[in-house]
């Protein structure tokens, strides 16, 4: 095991929380957007708890470092498709506010961790 537990992690537990939101609203857009928005949002929020759990793994905090900076990477293309989704009416408002707030948390937790390292 490299020098942190993702699993004790709070940014990473919230994270899952939000694959799950975002498969849950994609399971709802339009199934002609399947190769598209859908696989997209659900990549890109998978990539971020990934990214953490991986960066754990890494033996110096340089590394787990460089991948949070990735999962932070995927979250800023996560709320780009959020948007997009809102814009073209796949999402309503009130499910769009909820990404973007569960998505700002989650930014906030990885640059100050990514600080204190």
């Amino acid at each position: 095991m490299g020098m942190h537990n993702f699993k004790d992690l709070v940014v990473w537990q919230k994270r899952i929380d939000l694959v799950v939101s975002i498969y849950e609203v994609t399971q709802k857009l339009p199934q002609s957007e399947r190769h598209n928005l859908i696989s997209q949002m659900q990549r890109s929020a998978t990539s971020i708890p990934l990214n953490i759990a991986e960066g754990c793994g890494r033996e110096t905090n340089p590394a787990f470092k460089q991948f949070l900076g990735h999962a932070l990477g995927s979250s800023f293309e996560l709320e780009t498709q959020i948007i997009i989704s809102t814009r073209l009416s796949y999402l309503n408002q009130d499910q769009s506010e909820i990404l973007m707030q569960q998505l700002s948390s989650i930014q906030r937790m990885l640059n100050k961790l990514i600080r204190t390292l």
